[in-house]
């Protein structure tokens, strides 16, 4: 039985959901009205956690952090006996919030991505999902809004009527507008990271059985190296060494990743 609550990974807290209970309790809230502040997180988000005292203690605030890959459900299920069989997959979340929306009537707005991606992703997504409103969309400058474009960006979201955001702005840009705007926008904020650039059709997704294995990295690694490479090979080791001292001693890891990471290279 899924317990929909909290663990701990590396100081990060994760929920313990599968789709069913994430959908449920994001489009709860939609109905209700109510803030709510979700997160799909991969091991990436973790690892700048360990670095990055104040994106931990802002994405640990957060009502949901759902397992985006595959290493932190098998974290999850390690460490705290989670027992969950899926991953939350950020962009498969996405579509089945959708799916319940449409069913509903309620709006959704698209928060981040070119302007490029973001019109492929409204001509798009309600062939993926038949009677989806789109009630706005709006694609942010690259650079941090200034106040005044903020705000309108606020009024926007508001006026449109729509009932829940989907922020695509990749980590940690993301998670920090999420918790900067989450008392303002009354309504689930929802980080789904690339699932815009997928459902726009611009960027491929690892094949199922490459998704299932947990090597979704290794296709991503293969399809954008020259922006990952670091990521990857820095992170992922890493993470295993202090995920297996978690187990090994009961404790998350107190430190940084760039420590850890200057002590292997010493070892």
């Amino acid at each position: 039985m899924i317990d929909c609550g909290k663990h701990l990974i590396l100081g990060i807290r994760i929920s313990a959901v599968d789709y069913e209970c994430a959908t449920g309790i994001i489009v709860k809230a939609a109905r209700e009205r109510r803030p709510l502040s979700v997160a799909a997180l991969a091991v990436h988000g973790v690892m700048i956690g360990l670095d990055d005292h104040t994106y931990r203690r802002r994405l640990n605030s957060f009502d949901l952090v759902v397992p985006d890959g595959q290493p932190l459900r098998w974290a999850l299920n390690l460490l705290h006996g989670a027992g969950l069989t899926h991953r939350v997959y950020g962009p498969t979340l996405m579509l089945r919030v959708c799916e319940v929306a449409a069913r509903e009537g309620v709006g959704i707005y698209l928060y981040g991505s070119r302007p490029t991606v973001l019109s492929r992703l409204v001509e798009r997504l309600p062939s993926a999902v038949p009677g989806l409103r789109i009630a706005g969309y709006r694609s942010p400058p690259f650079r941090p809004s200034t106040p005044e474009e903020d705000a309108e960006d606020v009024r926007d979201i508001l006026k449109s009527g729509a009932r829940i955001v989907f922020v695509g702005l990749g980590c940690p840009r993301q998670e920090q507008w999420v918790y900067a705007h989450r008392d303002r926008l009354m309504m689930p904020l929802v980080c789904v990271g690339a699932a815009f650039d997928f459902h726009a059709g611009v960027l491929r997704q690892a094949p199922t059985w490459m998704q299932d294995r947990g090597l979704e990295w290794l296709f991503r690694l293969w399809m954008e190296p020259r922006r990952l490479w670091r990521r990857y090979t820095r992170h992922i080791p890493i993470f295993i060494l202090l995920v297996a001292r978690q187990y090994l001693t009961g404790h998350p890891w107190r430190g940084t990743a760039m420590g850890t990471a200057t002590r292997l290279k010493g070892a």
